[in-house]
């Protein structure tokens, strides 16, 4: 142990000796830095809680990425593609790649004896994952989608059931302009809820072989495959994957394919919330300051109040780096037993919501029912390095005191 090292430690044992005034200080320092880590841990949990629950939500209901007709425009009545590529099975096998699945859309008119609504019909196969909806249901259950024979029910949202009066096992008509006119009859078989009410309000999902028979599609004709992905941050890199194993079509035989990720389809809603990134950059740089300031403040009081002892040092032949290294040391103490504290609040009260969702939202306003959590140990070590790293800086200027303090004058100081 060096000797700035011990004498902190000696000053840290002894810190009941200290000044009236100097106790309330260091405590104030404490609670300021115990408070802003605190506020820090919870805005970052906050933040990515929430854009990875409103992204799971979106995806949910287009995929991370989709492979459609290079001839299709944003329309839902899509050109087909066929469903047997020779491409599907490599990225199957890609270790990034969580399912592909086929899919199609069409949109129809609802109508009861009383309403009218339009909305998307959305045909799935048997290779539908269902987690998401299934974590969304709040009556029935998904449909069960067989390649034998056609099934008649629907999964619609609560928020078009609402619209139109419907309940779960009601059958309602759906029509189609087309030439001719079409009408097909539905079963409402289960009702989700995801609060993204653009996304409630528009889609129905069926089984697909009702939009391969009205659009007088083959059996291996579909709107496209959708791909989800295991990592959100791989997205660009799994999308350009995708592509290299579709390769380059030059031949008028071969269908032109494009692909597209879920950040291309919704532009708005992914920049609103990248948008975010930078309110929570102001918290954290306005908390990293406060605790900043807070130990400053509690620094030079350490510093005054052992003023004495820093003559006594010098006299005895100490320098300025040696007595620097002892209240920075101190210092550092200090942040780290705020840092501690702030961990227990942040967590605690993190954790805390995260069980009983207490603190709720309108659903029509932030898409969720309840304040999201996502606590991630690397941003909590992060915010805790960071901040300790940031004080420490911050307290480098004010240490430089030291080398200002003479030993006669220090020694006669009272």
């Amino acid at each position: 142990m060096s000797i700035g090292t011990f004498i902190a430690s000696r000053l840290i044992k002894d810190r009941n000796r200290g000044t009236a005034f100097s106790r309330p200080i260091n405590v104030i320092a404490i609670i300021g830095i115990a408070l802003g880590l605190a506020v820090m841990i919870l805005a970052v949990s906050i933040l990515t809680g929430f854009k990875q629950q409103i992204r799971d939500k979106v995806a949910g209901f287009g995929a991370h990425i989709q492979v459609v007709n290079f001839d299709a425009n944003l329309s839902y009545e899509t050109v087909p593609v066929s469903a047997d590529q020779p491409f599907i099975s490599k990225i199957r096998e890609h270790p990034g790649i969580r399912n592909v699945q086929v899919f199609a859309t069409k949109a129809g008119i609802i109508k009861t004896d009383e309403n009218i609504q339009g909305v998307v019909l959305k045909g799935i196969g048997s290779d539908y994952d269902w987690s998401f909806f299934r974590s969304n249901m709040v009556e029935g259950e998904p449909i069960t989608v067989s390649d034998t024979a056609r099934s008649n029910d629907v999964i619609i949202s609560r928020k078009v059931a609402d619209m139109l009066g419907l309940r779960l096992g009601d059958s309602f008509s759906m029509f189609f302009v087309q030439d001719p006119p079409r009408m097909r009859r539905f079963t409402i078989h289960g009702i989700y809820e995801t609060s993204l009410e653009e996304f409630d309000k528009t889609y129905l999902f069926c089984d697909i072989n009702h939009i391969r028979s009205l659009n007088g599609w083959s059996n291996d004709q579909v709107s496209g495959l959708e791909i989800f992905i295991n990592d959100f941050d791989n997205l660009d890199y799994m999308t350009d994957v995708v592509r290299d194993a579709i390769g380059y079509r030059v031949t008028e035989e071969e269908e032109q394919l494009k692909v597209t990720n879920i950040r291309g389809r919704y532009p708005q809603i992914f920049d609103w919330l990248g948008f975010q990134d930078t309110n929570v950059i102001i918290i954290l740089v306005l908390m990293i300051l406060v605790a900043g300031f807070n130990m400053i403040s509690g620094l030079l009081i350490l510093i005054l109040e052992k003023t004495n002892m820093i003559g006594v040092l010098k006299a005895l032949g100490a320098g300025n780096k040696l007595i620097r290294n002892v209240f920075m040391y101190q210092a550092a103490w200090l942040t780290a037993k705020g840092l501690l504290w702030g961990n227990i609040i942040g967590i605690g009260l993190a954790l805390l919501q995260l069980k009983t969702e207490m603190i709720t939202l309108d659903p029509s306003s932030y898409y969720l029912k309840s304040v999201p959590i996502n606590l991630d140990p690397v941003h909590i070590i992060l915010l805790n390095a960071g901040t300790m790293i940031a004080i420490i800086l911050m307290l480098l200027i004010p240490s430089q005191l030291i080398a200002r303090i003479t030993p006669v004058k220090a020694i006669r100081y009272d």
